[in-house]
């Protein structure tokens, strides 16, 4: 099996191009020219381009203001605020774990020979695995990146060791590509190192030199831990090399430096190029008869020194788990209120970084606990065991559901555990023995092996596997071939993790293949970071995941689109669903996940700053691109908050979300050419991810009873047409109807002011206001307003004439409004207008059916898989689904359970997406399709549309158009038909949709 590397996607071909552009100018030079090494008075050194023995190196020939200016140009492509300076040569790419960042730093390097003729490059990450990692994917991207540059065939690339200097000599001096990886801890160390020490292999010269002649580019795979902080000795070493500049890529950078590229989280789940996540949480009720304690953290503010730790806690008369900081000394008897923590004592809490540690006093002795830990409550095995079963049989869910869908697709489960030991042993003559983790996971696969619901998998794909044949571990190896815990602290550790991450790369597109037995993946930190598979539906965290940063890293290793059995990238939420099993809440875990993703991109979830869009990028009509600005992203803001989608804070209202959702927002005219990028910015400040609870989730499968039946036919026979529809206007009724409609707009008053009263609450939980009185408005007489351009003005918010304006206006009568308040006279004129504008639009449009070969097929309820989480569904007999999935647990809930519960409903659909109308408003998806038969047996067919409001004819809102456009469509589908034709109808309730039924009876 070889996996196949796709070389048009567009996101990867701007983050290359934004950082190739950044030479934009430099003449292509492919000149063997030699630099050399020169020292000069201080003993530092110094660079130039004269004939030399020391090698042949890059030549950079822009001016720093020429490569600010690209910058700039490319900054504000990119939607990115702009760098006022040059400051650094240091350029950061940010793309999320997953989405092929180490493709495209690789095919950046042949892009950039290509176009400029650089030929040294220095690859420098972290940790030997993602050395490893860089190496596979040399490996296996050769013959692609030949195919792609034909000039590059002959480029060599090697990782750096220091018993192979002869390697560093031919990088200096070899005229083809060189590409050397090196990790940090094989560059960072002087005193020990031998880059910074003379060698006969490389002619006497020190191998640090060698690289520094020949200008190299280098690049920095996961900076944030390369650098070792901003002064530390990684981001030392990386200076000491003379780069012509750094290129640095991560998906959780600490400093950005100059950013050239963003593709951040929320970018990557909304295009679907990362996996969709769900979470399984364990939660443990009534698990409090024995003392629980769990320290989370230790702190040191101001001197004060405490500690962070898990308790049950009486509260009201019920005990629940909870979250305390306690001190030295603190009895936790009194703190829980429960006396089950008797001579339960907090003792020496510690705060050095990497020895936090928590000292407890409790009966039979004294324990110290780190952060992580914990001592009483439910036996954590007994809960390791439930976790290990439970991703047992997400695994194998996954497996039957691919098979039933002919998916080609090979699927892993990875295991994070706590310690090597758990999962393997060794005795005193060196023979394996299984820990604890391993004959647990045995134990449960042959039970679910053998459950019945597993049985046609089985006969078909396992038959002849045994339990110990489909899990292994990946761990550091000692010389003796033992496994080990995993560090790269010294030289001989990162031996041990070398010799673990060749067998791991090296049987990477092994472990994708039905040819391999091995599905299950034990390890601890050996995969923190480097190492991923495609093919990763399941992680499960038998260990504590620590810190935000710590569980971004951890779902990073099974973000990636998954492969089926020729290599190629399957896309699409429907088979790239990654399910995490772990112990806190799926509620806690996206409130964790959302905190780094915030701290980690800038994004102020739920919150709309007016300077948001000021970055924008604008092409002229000479292709120029200049900012869009502060001024006109603040037209944006008011546009919004005049829209009714922000609040005066900024705050996201349920209006956008919802306009965001339907796709019916749209904004001036003025800023058309950016309403993508605009939406975009919206779309990732408009919530939370949508993490789901993998507990809940089903396919909703088709009642097959009912989908076949005579009446469901004849109820589908009569809904299913298509239609198209045209927009007449009336010009002149427009006009009067703009002016009466603002005529009989509410009164405009003057300024009033109003004075309300809050006590502010400063306690350890945070700064809190508690509002109190709140007086009469009181009338402010302003006399010297300076009144705005109300033509202009409403001209930029209706897109009317100005000719067109001065008419309604005038027959209005209320223009003498506009001096009592100007701003509120132009918000009412606004809506007013702008609302008329939305009933003529709906009264003026006229629809014709397509033909009787345009229609929606009934078969696609069987083809369109439907999914949903049970919180939002309901059992249901009647339905052509065997679930109803509903959007809330208010009207569309109580409306299925009623149309289950009434004998005159025969039978019913809640309509799926794919049933569309057309609207100029965009598409609109009814709610129901019912059939009901009366007592005299005639039949009578609805299509429902289901408001908890019984007020139908305000179109303010799109979906009110939308709604009237509905009827219009259903309307023309009924003409020329018998009785029984399908009717539209809008309903609040079942009860409300029988009226309908008395009404046809008399």
């Amino acid at each position: 099996m070889k996996l196949h590397f796709e070389d048009n996607l567009d996101y990867q071909q701007t983050a290359i191009e934004s950082v190739v552009d950044l030479f934009q100018g430099q003449e292509i030079n492919r000149t063997e020219f030699t630099v050399t090494y020169r020292p000069d008075d201080t003993g530092q050194g110094s660079f130039g381009i004269t004939e030399s023995e020391l090698g042949i190196g890059n030549r950079l020939e822009l001016l720093d203001d020429e490569i600010l200016e690209n910058l700039r140009t490319i900054q504000l492509r990119n939607g990115l605020r702009p760098s006022e300076s040059l400051t650094t040569g240091d350029f950061t790419v940010e793309m999320e774990t997953g989405t092929g960042k180490t493709y495209v730093y690789l095919r950046t390097i042949f892009e950039l020979n290509k176009r400029y003729g650089f030929t040294k490059f220095v690859i420098v990450v972290p940790s030997v695995a993602i050395k490893e990692g860089v190496y596979k994917t040399l490996q296996i991207t050769r013959n692609h990146f030949e195919n792609l540059y034909p000039i590059a065939k002959g480029y060599e690339y090697f990782l750096y060791d220091s018993t192979k200097l002869g390697q560093v000599r031919n990088f200096a001096t070899s005229p083809n590509i060189q590409i050397m990886v090196a990790t940090v801890g094989a560059i960072n160390k002087k005193d020990v190192n031998n880059l910074y020490k003379d060698s006969e292999k490389t002619g006497g010269e020190k191998p640090i030199d060698l690289v520094r002649a020949t200008h190299p580019i280098i690049i920095v795979d996961e900076p944030q831990s390369v650098d070792g902080g901003l002064k530390g000795k990684g981001k030392e070493a990386l200076n000491d090399m003379n780069p012509l500049c750094t290129l640095r890529y991560s998906a959780t950078h600490v400093d950005k430096h100059h950013m050239v590229y963003r593709l951040d989280a929320v970018d990557a789940y909304e295009r679907e190029l990362v996996k969709q996540i769900e979470v399984a949480s364990l939660e443990v009720e009534g698990g409090h008869n024995k003392p629980f304690v769990k320290l989370l953290s230790t702190h040191n503010r101001g001197g004060s020194i405490s500690a962070k730790i898990e308790a049950d806690f009486l509260r009201g008369g019920n005990v629940r788990r909870d979250i305390l900081t306690v001190e030295d000394g603190d009895d936790l008897e009194q703190e829980t209120g429960r006396t089950i923590y008797e001579n339960f004592r907090i003792g020496t809490i510690n705060c050095g970084k990497g020895n936090e540690s928590m000292e407890l006093s409790m009966p039979g002795g004294e324990v110290t606990l780190h952060p992580g830990e914990e001592v009483g409550g439910v036996n954590p095995d007994d809960l390791k065991r439930l976790m290990i079963r439970r991703t047992i049989k997400e695994h194998l869910d996954k497996e039957m559901r691919f098979a039933s869908q002919k998916r080609d697709v090979k699927v892993l489960s990875l295991f994070f555990i706590d310690s090597v030991e758990f999962y393997r042993q060794y005795d005193e003559d060196g023979n394996i023995v299984k820990g604890k983790y391993a004959l647990m996971f045995e134990e449960e696969y042959r039970k679910l092996a053998k459950s019945e619901a597993y049985q046609t998998l089985f006969e078909k794909v396992d038959l002849d596997i045994e339990a110990d044949e489909v899990h292994n571990g990946y761990f550091s190896i000692d010389k003796k071939g033992g496994w080990t815990e995993t560090a790269e602290n010294n030289q001989t550790n990162r031996d041990n993790a070398e010799r673990a991450y060749n067998l791991i790369m090296k049987e990477k597109e092994k472990l994708l293949s039905f040819d391999s037995k091995l599905k299950f993946i034990f390890s601890h930190s050996a995969l923190k970071e480097g190492w991923d598979n495609p093919n990763v539906f399941q992680i499960c965290a038998l260990r504590d995941m620590g810190t935000e940063r710590e569980r971004r890293q951890t779902l990073g290793r099974g973000l990636r689109l998954c492969v089926n059995q020729e290599g190629n990238r399957l896309r699409g939420f429907d088979v790239n669903t990654l399910t995490v099993i772990a112990t806190e809440s799926y509620e806690q875990f996206a409130e964790n996940l959302q905190k780094e993703i915030e701290a980690d991109t800038g994004i102020r979830f739920g919150v709309v700053e007016k300077h948001q869009f000021a970055n924008i990028a604008v092409t002229a009509d000479d292709g120029t691109t200049a900012p869009l600005g502060v001024e006109k992203s603040e037209a944006v803001w008011d546009f919004l908050k005049g829209e009714g989608f922000l609040d005066t804070r900024g705050k996201v209202l349920d209006t956008l979300r919802t306009a965001l959702k339907e796709d019916t927002l749209t904004l001036p005219d003025e800023f058309g050419e950016q309403e993508a990028d605009i939406k975009d910015i919206l779309r990732k400040l408009a919530g939370k991810l949508d993490i789901k609870n993998a507990d809940e989730r089903v396919t909703i499968r088709t009642r097959e009873a009912v989908l076949e039946s005579e009446e469901f036919k004849q109820l589908w026979d009569r809904i299913k047409h298509k239609t198209t529809y045209r927009v007449d206007f009336d010009n002149p009724k427009l006009l009067e109807d703009c002016a009466t409609a603002i005529r009989d707009a509410p009164p405009i008053t003057k300024t009033r002011a109003r004075f309300r009263k809050a006590d502010i609450a400063i306690g350890k939980g945070g700064v809190q206001a508690n509002e109190g009185d709140t007086s009469l408005f009181s009338t402010i007489n302003e006399s010297d307003i300076e009144l705005p351009d109300l033509l202009t003005d409403l001209q930029d918010k209706t897109h009317l004439t100005r000719k067109s304006l001065v008419e309604i206006l005038t027959n209005s009568r209320r223009l003498h409004d506009f001096k009592k308040n100007p701003q509120e006279f132009i918000d009412i004129a606004e809506e007013a207008i702008n609302r008329t504008k939305r009933l003529a639009l709906v009264d003026g449009i006229r629809y014709q059916r397509i033909g009787d070969d345009h229609f929606y097929a009934q078969e696609l309820f069987k083809q369109e898989e439907l999914t949903g989480y049970l919180k939002n569904t309901l059992e249901t007999q009647k339905s052509v689904y065997q679930h109803v999935v509903y959007d809330s647990a208010g009207t569309e809930k109580r409306f299925a359970e009623d149309l289950e519960a009434n004998e005159a409903v025969k039978v019913y659909a809640k309509l799926p997406p794919w049933f569309k109308v057309p609207t100029p408003l965009g598409t609109y998806n009814p709610d129901w399709a019912v059939l009901v038969e009366d007592d005299g047996g005639e039949k009578l067919y609805f299509v429902v549309e289901t408001k908890s409001s019984g007020w139908w004819d305000d179109l303010r809102h799109k979906e009110g158009a939308k709604i009237k456009c509905g009827e219009r469509h259903f309307a023309v589908l009924a003409e020329g038909k018998d009785a029984s034709s399908a009717r539209y109808i809008k309903s609040t309730s079942v009860e409300d949709m029988l009226k309908f039924v008395e009404v046809e009876e008399v």
